[in-house]
This record gives structure tokens, sequence and C-alpha cells, in this order.
């Protein structure tokens, strides 16, 4: 109670931080007309001025409200967009290391400008993420021209690109990019040999776009540069047979902790069909020799039982490719690990794919946390402000809207049946088409959609058919004569390549839109229709002159008198047809209704048949429902409903936090291991000489065998004489008298000791001299740093199998983590007293060839890389494949001109979505550019 009373009174904290921020908009405003009276030259000069008066010990925060004026002035002149009062605070937000929360419309490309301006006025780079390449090159370009305009450069990281032009664009003040080519080449960096071959030359500050989607439902899973293993296809095939055979009795299904589990009926059941297969002659399957056939059996349960074709995963191309929960979106690329999508792939009778080996990884959550200052912005933050605060130290700020928001948020309607639900969305889009009024349904999967779909085309409507090019004259043509058009588009994963214009013109009067998600689609659904679609899509080539011109004007106007139409009809009305896990998913949805000031609509239908209702609790109300005398047909209305359902969503947030927050704790030891692993990496490659580790190596390996086999305080006949004598020539590559030495009367270990490194640095320093110094000094430090690779790629294996089962140490009351720590530092000891052992043993017999040394080159490896907004995935730039091996290197073009589709030679280089050149009709990477 005093808590609602003193932010009635005082405000709350958001509040307070924002009035904190319009003193500093008042000063920024007062600078205005001074700033405008600039020339440009002038304008452009201030960017130098700033950079002299922060390298004489001023800071960025003294010199913020004069950088803020004349990046606004510069966009009034450059981009004809001035940032309102708001789009100030957001960049302030964003300059302080915190999330900026603005509604959709706000226009937060814009925002990011201010503070990716005034934070690479140092020079040390500023990062602006995206969640797809589309983002990263359209904001680059788009306010590219702003940066260029004050003299600053910017760099564009997107899928495809060489190191060169990767290090080219690193090395500009301001650079774009995705998540996953920032992520990956971080790693790649630290798999590289020489310091002049890295990318990346620092992490000083980031702007995340769409932050939520990056930072929680990417950080689900880690970036994976990984290489193949040996082929176990039939493996999964044989067990795969077996599970059909079992019945469910067999195993118990736990489908809020999306688990299966085998009864003690199941698993005498599977062992006796393991034998009759010839899997396991003989023992139980958990002997610790069966340990593998356990791992297989339960992922080939969980395939089966937990996994839902079109719901989960789709089939295409003869391919298992997974469906994003939160998206809805086709990931290719993407792959279950721990053989789960081996799994899929056996259930589908699709080509099982090798299982991968992991050679580097990390989380963005720790990759994020490198950056000395990180911010982010979104329309849907404040639902998980606490996991940003706990995991990456991030305040959300939640920006006021520019105009008041118009929307009308209605109460849910809740249905027993999901077919009751259905009919009554259906009479309500069948009421909003015949006012006008553009409808948006979101959906939480491809199913769903597709379910809906079929629903309305029961009830008359038709479904677009995108492979026909004049589709949307029929959606225009009803829109100009006031008719309601019969047809709908559906967005979801299966027609993502027509995505962009699918949202764009949502907003035309009557268009109906079903959409498995709208988080994170980069384009605004306009009221009236997009107008740049509209010139690009009915003027295509016509040329630049009057008549184009006059074309243009027509067709702007008649798109703002369809919006016209659109807000007198109550602006986008948007339809749930079920809440999703995620309060901020439901969230994003509403907030594509109500853009800028616009009127707008929302509500959600729901039924007892839902999953979210199902699981969590729908027995109980539907006995409320019962005793309410709810007719069919009918639906209850009440504020009560929503608060008992954002509970529950409450609820399963926490619980999704939890995992991923116990699944960080994990990580976090290996990242602990992983940052001391690459810098020291780095070390090695920035010195010009590594003799002194080489040395000290080979006198701690010294060091070792003698500890092993000569006890303390030990007479020499107690000492492991024979031992002592093959590690020195497996180690030191010296046949030493040992066995004499220690018949010396008087002798003690100390001596021994002394002994072994005086012969063995004399034999390394003849070795040296023999050799050539510069060679060898080179050779060392190849060496150093493949030796090292090697034992962390085996090093990351062991983790992996590691984290598996530690978790059975909970059943003897030990805590997992500890475990996993306390073991993990073990490991890490021991690949460090490997890594001394190895390299020594090496270094020991190596001769130089008269001729230059070959260049270290990188194993067969693939990264794995989302796109989140598209689902496309390239899985890895060409070029990786090319290295590997997996791809002929690409030809140049033929200087002749045109391709001939007979010789691939003459192709040049092919995108990876472009028609192959051959003539099949296929995309090229499913036909000649397909992976082998």
């Amino acid at each position: 109670m005093f808590g609602a009373l003193a932010k009635k009174l005082f405000g709350s904290v958001n509040d307070r931080r924002i009035k904190g921020y319009q003193a500093r908009v008042k000063r920024i405003n007062a600078l205005e007309p001074d700033v405008a009276k600039l020339s440009d030259d002038q304008l452009r000069q201030r960017t130098e001025e700033f950079r002299a008066r922060l390298a004489k010990g001023e800071t960025l925060n003294d010199i913020l409200e004069e950088a803020f004026a004349v990046v606004r002035e510069a966009s009034k002149r450059v981009l004809g967009q001035r940032h309102y009062d708001v789009q100030l605070i957001g960049g302030m937000v964003l300059h302080d290391g915190a999330i900026a929360e603005m509604k959709t419309g706000e226009g937060k490309t814009l925002v990011a400008t201010l503070a990716a301006y005034l934070n690479a006025l140092p020079g040390e780079g500023a990062h602006v993420v995206t969640v797809n390449d589309y983002l990263a090159r359209r904001d680059a370009t788009w306010m590219g021209r702003l940066y260029n305009f004050l003299g600053l450069s910017v760099g564009i990281i997107v899928h495809g690109l060489d190191d060169d032009e990767r290090r080219a664009a690193y090395a500009c003040d301001i650079t774009y990019g995705t998540n996953n080519e920032f992520g990956f080449d971080y790693l790649r960096d630290n798999m590289k040999y020489e310091i002049a071959q890295m990318v990346q030359r620092g992490h000083a500050f980031a702007i995340v776009d769409e932050v939520d989607s990056i930072l929680i439902d990417e950080a689900r899973t880690p970036l994976i540069i990984s290489g193949p293993l040996e082929d176990r296809s039939e493996l999964y095939n044989t067990i795969d047979r077996l599970i059909p055979q079992l019945s469910k009795e067999h195993y118990e299904v736990d489908e809020k902790q999306r688990s299966v589990a085998l009864t003690e009926e199941g698993n005498e059941r599977i062992e006796e069909l393991l034998r009759e297969s010839g899997l396991m002659p003989e023992g139980s399957l958990y002997d610790p020799v069966n340990a593998t056939l356990v791992h297989h059996v339960n992922q080939a349960l969980r395939a089966h039982t937990l996994f839902t074709r079109d719901k989960d995963y789709i089939v295409r191309d003869g391919e298992v490719v997974i469906i994003d929960e939160f998206t809805g979106r086709m990931m290719p690329g993407r792959r279950y690990s721990e053989g789960l999508h081996q799994a899929l792939e056996a259930r589908e009778g699709v080509p099982v794919q090798p299982e991968n080996q992991t050679l580097a990884s990390i989380t963005f959550q720790n990759y994020f946390r490198l950056y000395h200052k990180l911010s982010g912005m979104t329309g849907t933050a404040g639902t998980e402000a606490d996991e940003f605060l706990d995991i990456y130290n991030l305040q959300v700020v939640e920006i006021p809207t520019n105009l008041p928001v118009k929307r009308i948020d209605e109460d849910d309607a809740v249905y027993r049946t999901e077919r009751e639900k259905f009919q009554a969305i259906a009479a309500e889009i069948a009421e909003a088409q015949e006012r006008g009024q553009p409808v948006l349904v979101g959906t939480t999967s491809i199913e769903k959609s597709e379910l809906l779909a079929k629903f309305l085309a029961s009830q008359g409507l038709q479904q677009m058919d995108f492979s026909n090019p004049r589709v949307l004259d029929t959606l225009f043509e009803c829109a100009r004569t006031g008719r309601p058009s019969r047809q709908f588009a559906v967005l979801n994963a299966r027609f993502h390549e027509q995505e962009a214009f699918i949202v764009a013109q949502a907003g035309v009067p009557g268009a109906i839109t079903i959409a498995t998600n709208m988080a994170g689609r980069g384009t605004d659904i306009q009221l009236g229709g997009n107008a740049d679609m509209r010139i690009a899509y009915e003027l295509g080539d016509m040329p630049e002159g009057p008549e184009r011109a006059a074309r243009e004007a027509e067709i702007r106007a008649e798109v703002e008198r369809l919006r016209q139409v659109a807000l007198e009809a109550g602006g986008l009305y948007v339809i749930g047809t079920e809440r999703h896990e995620s309060r901020r998913i439901d969230n994003q949805l509403r907030g594509r209704s109500g853009r800028q000031g616009d009127p707008g609509r929302s509500r959600f239908f729901l039924s007892l048949q839902d999953d979210l209702m199902r699981i969590f609790g729908s027995e109980r109300m539907d006995g409320m429902l019962q005793r309410l005398g709810l007719k069919e047909g009918e639906a209850i209305f009440h504020p009560w409903i929503n608060k008992a359902i954002a509970k529950a969503q409450a609820k399963v947030e926490a619980r999704n936090y939890d995992i991923r927050k116990n699944i960080l704790k994990y990580d976090n030891v290996m990242n602990d291991q992983r940052k001391v692993v690459f810098e020291q990496r780095r070390e090695f490659m920035a010195a010009d000489s590594v003799r002194e580790t080489i040395d000290s190596m080979r006198h701690d390996t010294v060091d070792d065998i003698v500890a092993r086999n000569i006890p303390p305080n030990a007479y020499p006949e107690q000492w492991n004489v024979e031992a002592l004598h093959e590690a020195a020539l497996r180690y030191l590559n010296l046949d030493l008298p040992v066995a004499e030495w220690a018949r010396e009367e008087g002798i003690a270990d100390e001596e021994i000791r002394e002994r072994l490194r005086r012969a063995a640095d004399e034999a390394y320093a003849a070795r040296v001299e023999r050799n050539s110094p510069e060679l060898m000094a080179y050779i060392e430090k190849q060496v150093l740093l493949q030796t090292l690779d090697h034992l962390w790629r085996d090093h990351l294996v062991t983790l992996d199998h590691l984290r598996q089962v530690i978790g059975w140490r909970g059943l003897a009351q030990r805590d997992p983590l500890n475990e996993y720590k306390a073991e993990a530092f073990q490991l890490f000891d021991q690949l460090i007293a490997n890594l001394r052992e190895q390299v020594t043993a090496q270094l020991m017999r190596v001769e130089v060839m008269f001729e230059a040394p070959p260049e270290p080159s990188l194993p067969p490896m693939q990264a794995h890389h989302i796109d989140p907004l598209t689902g496309e995935d390239e899985v890895s730039a060409n070029q990786d494949f090319i290295t590997a091996g997996y791809l002929p290197p690409q030809q140049p073009q033929a200087a002749t001109g045109e391709p001939d589709p007979g010789d691939p030679s003459t192709w040049g280089r092919v995108g990876r979505n472009a028609p192959c050149p051959c003539g099949s009709g296929k995309k090229f990477k499913h036909c000649h550019g397909q992976l082998t």
C-alpha cells in the first residue's frame, strides 16, 4: 500500500529517470537554433572538434548535448527526419548502457544514430547489432548517409564476406552486423594463428536492436563451430525402428518439463528389443559399456513422443528443419544437439547427417558481456527486466511514446473448445472486413496458422497464392472500389520470402493477414499500405521521367486515401488466437496496432484446449465454466481471466528463466576457462618469440616426470628408475643413464632434476642452432598454438559429456554444479599438463627441412548460423566449406559475358539462394551448390 502511495506521489523509478533526462533534452533543444546556422562543412567539422576535446580529457557525457544537437541537425538535412524529444531520451538511455523500450513505430533505427555517433568518437568502434543481414544492410545504408555526412566511416558485417572485407568493416567508426556474425567472428578470431589474421579489434560499445529477441530468445542456444565425426546413421535408424514397438505403459511423458522416461516395464522391453536386434548381445542396458545405447534410446524416445511435425519442425527437401517456437520461422542450419536431430531424421526417414564435434562455442550471454558498454532497444523488454539486470546488468527504461497510444486492448474471450474459438474469430474477421478494418491474426505455430486458414477457407474466404505474380492486384482493386476482398494472406515459415511485402500491405482496408509471429519483422504495418512497396511492385522497371513521377504521385495519394478509410474503420485490429507462454510475445503482437498515435484494437481469443490453458490448469477452469452454465458458442469475458492467465505466463517465464540461468551457470565455468585459453593464445600470437614459454614448459615437464617417479624423501632404491628413463625418452627424446645416476652415493631427487634440465636445455639449444633460430622461433609458436587448439577441442568434448551426466550426482545429495566446477577445474589442470608435455615432446624431436614450413590450416568446420527473422540460414559462408574441402573453389566469371548453363566454370560466384544457373528451377544451394 505504501509503495503504491509513494509511486503516486513521487512517480515510479522509471518516471524519475525520464524526468532526469528531460533537463538535458531542454538544453539540446536550446542549441538547435545555433547549430542550424552552421554550414554543412562547419557541421561536419564538429566531429573533429569533439574528438580533439576528448583527447584533451573531456568525457562523452561532457559533449553529449552538443553531439546530439549536431546529429539531429544532420538528420534533418540528410534524411529529412528530425529526432523527437522522446527519441533524444532514447539515445541517452542507450549511451548510459541500458535498454530503451520503445513502442513499435517510434523510430528506434533513428534513435540508435545518437548513441552510435557519440560512442564512435573515441575511435574504438561502435557496433550496432541487428537480427538479420537484411536489416544490417538496410540500416547501415540508410543511416550511413548521416554518419558519412558527419565524417564517420560505416562498415557492414553480413554473411559471405572474406576476412579482408570483415577486417575493413570492423576498422570503421561504426559497424552494423548480425548477432551471429559478430559472435562467429570472435570465435574464428580465436582459432587464427597470427594477430594480423584476426578481424575484430575489440568490444567497446554495442547497441543491440530487438534486444529481447537476441539476448533472451536466441540466447537459449550457443553459437557453435563444429567439425564432422564418424557416420553412425545406421545405429540411429536401427534404434528408431524399435521405438514404435513400445506402448504407452512403457514410458512416462511430462509435457511441462518436456521430458520422457522409460518405466521399469519399458526398460525390460527395450532391452529385449535391443538383444533381438543384435545391438546389445549381453548385460543390462545400464551397464557402463552400454552408456551410448542408453543415450541413443533416450533421444529416439524424445523424438517420437515430444516432437511434432509441422509444429516443432518440418521436412523440406529431404531435411528436418527446426521451427523456432518463438518466431514460428524455419531455421535451416540450426540442429538439435546431442544426437536429437539425427533421431528426428531417422524418424522421418530422411538421410541421417553425421554428428559434429564442437571446435569452439560461446553463448550470446558471454559474448555480449565482453563489451565494455552494452545497450539495447526493443518494443517489449519489461517482462524480462529481471533477467536483463541479473545476466547482463542492463536496466530497462520505458520511453514515453511521441503521441498517446489510442489502441484499445480488450479482455480475452475464453471459449470451451477450439472449434468454438475459431468460429468466433471467423465471425469477428467478417465483421471487421465489412467495415473496411484491416485485421492481423496472430498464431503460435505453423500448424495453428494452417488450421485457421483451412477454417477460413471453409467460410468462403480464399487464401492468397503468392506464386501468382498478380495476386495482389485483386486486393488493391477491392481497396480502391471499397468492396471487401475475399482473400487472406498467410505469413509463416513456409512463405518467408514474401514476408516483407505481406507485412507492408497488412494495413490496407479489409486486408486479412495471418501471421505466425510478429517479432522483429523489420517492417511496420502502415495503415493504407506501404507506398514505397506499392511503387516498386506496380511500376517495376519503369524509367524515371514525368510519367513515372505522375504515377508515383497517384499511388501515394491513393495510399493516403486508403489510410483515411482504415482510420475511420478503427485502425488495425489485432486478433490473437491463443496466449503464448511468454507475455512479451503477446505484447509484440499487440504492439503492431496503434503505431504513432493511430487508433487500433486488440483481443485474444482462447479456448480450454489451447496448449497453455490445457497444461496449466484448464480442468479447474472448465469445471468453473460449466457451473456458470456457459453454453456452446458463448465466451466468458472478465479482467480476472486476464490476470489469471498473466500469472500462469509469469510462472512459465520464471521457470524458463531459471532453466536459462542454470545453463548459464554451467557455461560460466567453461567461459572462465575459455577466456584464459583465448587470452593466452592472443599473447602467444602477439609475442615475437615464445622461447621463454617453451623453456618454462620443458622445465615443468622435467619437474613432473621426476615428481611422478621419485617419491618425496624416498631412498634411491625406492625410485622408479625404469619409468623415469622411459619418461625422459618419451618427453625429452633423451636416452640418459638414469639407472647409473641412481646408484651414485648421496644422490637426491634435486640433483636428478638438475641433470635432466641441463641435459634437456643443452639438447634443445643444439637443435635450435642446427635448425636455424629464426625457423625454430616460428615453429615453436605454431606447435604451441596448434597443440593448444587440439587439446582445447578435446577438452570441450569432455566437458560436454561431463555436463550430460553430472546431474546424477544429485541423487547422492551432492550439488551437481559444484561437482561440475570441481571436475572441470581438474580437467583444465590436466589440459595444461598435457600441453606442456606434448609441446615439449614435439619440439625435442623437430627437424626442419630446407623449405618453408606449410601454413597451419583450420580443421573442416561448420558454423551453426541462424537468421531469426527470415529463417534462412546459410550455415556458414561458402568459403568455409571451400577451405574445408567440401566445395570446389569458385571460379571467376568468364570474360566472354553470359554464363553457360552447362559449364559451371562460367557461372562465377552464385548466391546460395539465387536460382541455379543450370536452369533446373531450384535454388543454387539445393542444386549444384548443395553441400555434400
